[in-house]
């Protein structure tokens, strides 16, 4: 089966289209200027999400699946990539990856380190959502699902809002959920016995493009 792997790369003005950051909350940057994005024309099919690292990952429904990335930094240090339907976003430099992502049909999210995800503008609506946060992750999501399994791991938080019919919920004891605001008609919620190890990354430099290893 081809692997199909799409890399956004600031430079590669081909693909790419540039816009000012428009959506409440990260309009500017730390000095108050005007963050600007570059979008990847063809992402292709988004069916998961992985973030980490230095990351905030705006997540909104749409009829097509769509990456932007608002930063000035694009380099050696971060990476966004979409392998087989698998969005991976990362950065571990100084400067904050911030990113928009567009989904019409998306399965799972996860978050490691002290990546941020939120949902933005309505509810993220999934038949079946599976979320995954680790070590410090912060997850602040608004759904619209079937069902949804979620693990808190670690350090992580998880603040969730919306309407899930049928859901599932393991929890680390050092972990922090808030589901007051979190409507369902059955869930199941337990605690784990202990968090997953620690991960490590590495990167390995490619001239314009980065690579991350798990």
């Amino acid at each position: 089966m081809k692997t199909k792997f799409t890399t956004i790369i600031a430079t590669v003005a081909l693909l790419l289209s540039t816009s000012t950051l428009t959506f409440a909350g990260v309009k500017t940057d730390d000095n108050g200027a005007a963050v600007t994005s570059t979008e990847l024309k063809q992402v292709g099919k988004i069916d998961a999400i992985e973030a980490s690292g230095n990351v905030d990952v705006y997540i909104m429904n749409g009829d097509n699946d769509a990456v932007k990335v608002y930063s000035d930094y694009y380099g050696e240090n971060a990476v966004v990539q979409n392998e087989d339907g698998v969005l991976r976003i990362a950065s571990y430099g100084n400067d904050k990856l911030m990113v928009l992502v567009t989904v019409s049909d998306l399965h799972s999210i996860t978050a490691n380190d002290e990546a941020f995800v939120k949902t933005y503008g309505d509810a993220l609506s999934a038949k079946s959502l599976l979320v995954d946060l680790n070590d410090k992750a912060v997850a602040v999501l608004k759904l619209d699902a079937i069902a949804a399994g979620i693990t808190v791991n670690g350090d992580a938080r998880a603040d969730l809002y919306g309407m899930v019919e049928n859901y599932s919920l393991a929890r680390s004891a050092t972990s922090t959920v808030n589901k007051d605001q979190l409507e369902s008609y059955a869930s199941r919620v337990k605690t784990l016995a202990q968090p997953k190890a620690a991960r490590t990354h590495a990167f390995v430099n490619l001239g314009a493009n980065a690579a991350l290893l798990n």
